[in-house]
């Protein structure tokens, strides 16, 4: 008796053919594919039916014609050894790594560092990355002993820019990597707490007041970037990192509307409130 699962044969535009059961979460989680990148050719009930339009498909529409038909993949093995050379296979669609998925993390953590190249642009292998391979990373159907990440779906969630070419690292947060670092070295954490955080905070804002009324603009850079440093140091010894706050910030105005007021940005509902106030009090312009 056949299984009543449904099998969508789907298309991705001058790319390739494929077999799927569950569209949303192979062509968009698994791919990055959104609607409009692809197409769903056939559907059926019959797995070997689905497997060999495929194959039929694949043949007619001019692709690489897959070696194993759909209902023949293998299922994962839990074996075994692999070498620490991180020799990575990259296709148009994909970057193969040469272990199996057990095996993959403590072979990522060896080669932290590692770059390569892709038409999304350049990857890397750092403790920002990881995560994300370790997440999305699926084995082989070819052999079980390699695993493979989709490459758009993993430059949708590292964009480009987030490798610096030049010195091969990660640039996007690590400058605040290096404050923890530097804070870290000179006791800050161990010895500091809120509040001398928060009085050396008002001091370097006293500092960066001073160079904008003398309009001193290397003061104000240097005061900026002090002030950066405390906040940095003040989130940490918050159990807080202050990506995480700057994130958090910028997704709450993201949105926000409103207009500007005598050179300051007022939200829609301040002005709502400040209006009705006036009218509470009896007050008219």
């Amino acid at each position: 008796m056949k299984d009543k699962k449904k099998y969508y044969i789907y298309h991705i535009y001058g790319k390739k053919i494929g077999v799927t059961c569950n569209i949303i979460d192979r062509l968009h989680v698994q791919q990055g594919y959104q609607e409009g990148e692809y197409e769903i050719l056939e559907t059926h009930t019959d797995i070997d039916v689905a497997s060999i339009r495929e194959l039929q498909l694949q043949k007619a529409y001019g692709y690489k014609i897959d070696r194993q038909l759909y209902k023949d993949l293998p299922i994962n093995n839990n074996l075994t050894k692999t070498n620490n050379t991180m020799n990575i296979n990259v296709t148009e669609q994909t970057s193969t790594f040469p272990y199996p998925k057990e095996k993959l993390e403590e072979n990522l953590q060896q080669n932290t560092g590692v770059c390569w190249t892709t038409e999304h642009g350049e990857f890397q292998i750092n403790e920002y990355t990881i995560p994300w391979i370790l997440e999305n990373a699926k084995v082989s159907m070819y052999n079980d002993q390699r695993s493979y990440i989709y490459n758009k779906s993993f430059s949708h969630n590292f964009p480009k820019g987030y490798i610096n070419k030049e010195t091969k690292v990660k640039v996007t947060k690590s400058i605040f990597d290096n404050i923890r670092s530097w804070a870290r070295d000179r006791g800050i954490y161990e010895s500091g707490d809120q509040k001398t955080q928060y009085v050396k905070l008002c001091e370097e804002i006293g500092e960066l007041a001073k160079a904008i009324l003398e309009k001193d603009q290397a003061e104000i850079e240097d005061a900026i970037g002090d002030s950066v440093v405390v906040l940095t140091n003040l989130a940490e010894l918050s159990n807080l990192k202050i990506e995480d706050c700057i994130s958090s910030a910028y997704k709450e105005i993201s949105n926000r509307k409103g207009t500007m007021q005598n050179g300051t940005f007022v939200k829609d509902d301040n002005l709502s409130t400040a209006a009705k106030t006036l009218l509470m009090d009896g007050h008219e312009d």
